[in-house]
């Protein structure tokens, strides 16, 4: 008994357990789980790192505009000096009802600080669709990779146990092969979901800050006109 278990030990030992080659064994549906997981993954970090360099330039660009916000004489002055291609979104919420008080300004006072708002509060939309775009891949990536990740698993193991029938040997050289590809579907899942999970999270957090800031800016901009 003991010199079979050292046998199986053995192959298992010598046998090639990288990447590459437990891609290559794997069938058709497994090979599939694992490019579909790749590919999420790596469209995961890329959507990471344009978001983190999203949110990083509309705070400093924000920050510039809130000061020259402050330092302006009037509504009039800074709406002149702002640029109507720039990308900042407080800046485009800024110009947006600066352009409709100054086409609009005849209008009673009640009526015109509900249609600024109204004007700024579209404007806000429109940018918070701008830099949430894409989150929601992420949140999706984060909630179903461990599961198409586990699908894979589930048909490698079924595969390991019809080779084990097939054979009619359940020694460990036969089974480990199969078992290492099925898991390394787990694996790969786990691994696209968890960055996933973790960025929605920071970048909605930022998202729902920074929109904050644009409506308190809008209360601050009407209580001003």
């Amino acid at each position: 008994m003991e010199p079979q278990v050292g046998a199986a030990a053995s192959a298992i030992a010598v046998a090639d357990f990288s990447f590459l080659t437990l891609f290559t064994r794997a069938d058709f549906i497994v090979k599939s789980v694992i490019i579909i997981l790749i590919l999420s993954s790596i469209y995961t970090w890329a959507i990471i790192f344009e978001k983190y360099k999203v949110f990083k330039k509309i705070s400093k660009s924000t920050e510039e505009f809130e000061q020259s916000f402050i330092n302006s004489k009037s509504v009039k002055t800074l709406y002149e000096k702002t640029s109507s291609e720039s990308q900042d979104p407080m800046s485009i919420v800024f110009m947006s009802g600066a352009k409709y008080l100054a086409e609009n300004k005849n209008q009673p006072e009640n009526t015109l600080n509900e249609k600024v708002k109204s004007v700024m509060d579209v404007a806000i939309d429109k940018e918070v669709e701008k830099y949430e775009n894409k989150l929601t891949f992420l949140a999706t990536v984060g909630s179903v990779a461990p599961f198409i990740g586990l699908f894979g698993t589930v048909w490698g193991i079924m595969n390991s146990f019809q080779s084990i029938a097939i054979s009619r040997n359940t020694s460990l050289a036969i089974v480990a092969p199969g078992i290492a590809e099925a898991l390394f579907a787990t694996a790969l899942g786990l691994l696209a979901a968890i960055p996933a999970v973790v960025a929605y999270n920071k970048f909605i957090s930022s998202s729902r800050k920074y929109t904050q800031k644009l409506e308190n800016f809008t209360q601050t901009f009407i209580s001003i006109i």
